[in-house]
């Protein structure tokens, strides 16, 4: 996060509003998801996995996603 220069108030303007565009249900140790947001028109991914037991959401990764890997809506992964 902090060398891609993503704030934590970013990260978590994200998983508070942001759309889940995947679901990845199997991974473990916990089920997870890809969030999309914006933040000051910048795109961000976040993926986050609910710890229900814990109550608390735990953010896996973050990062700016690549326009060369994904549809100009950042929603899909492009085909190669």
């Amino acid at each position: 996060m902090y060398g891609r220069r993503i704030a934590p108030d970013d990260v978590a303007r994200v998983v508070d509003a942001g759309d889940v565009i995947e679901d990845y249900p199997d991974d473990t140790p916990l089920p997870s998801r890809l969030l999309l947001g914006q933040v000051d028109g910048r795109p961000l991914h976040v993926v986050a996995a609910d710890d229900v037991a814990d109550e608390e959401t735990l953010v896996v990764t973050v990062y700016e996603p690549d326009p060369a890997r994904w549809t100009p809506d950042f929603r899909r992964r492009r085909t190669r």
